[in-house]
């Protein structure tokens, strides 16, 4: 869970949520979902659910870095 939380946090500093909205609305439901299956004790769904939000979560950060580098250098 740390891990995709870690993910989740980078992403949201990186300004996702608007530069990658669709990427980021993904890593932000599959990282509710983990820390709810958590806390009802299904661990399984809850690592699996986590991964998705990490691989999300660094799609989105990426792609939020590569939207910032372009209209930096369109200026």
């Amino acid at each position: 869970m740390a891990f995709a939380e870690s993910a989740f946090t980078s992403a949201k500093e990186a300004n996702a949520a608007a530069l990658a909205p669709n990427l980021y609305s993904k890593a932000e439901l599959y990282y509710l979902k983990a820390k709810s299956s958590y806390r009802r004790k299904y661990f399984n769904k809850a690592k699996e659910y986590a991964i998705l939000c990490k691989e999300y979560s660094e799609r989105a950060e990426n792609s939020a870095a590569e939207a910032a580098l372009s209209a930096n250098n369109s200026r």
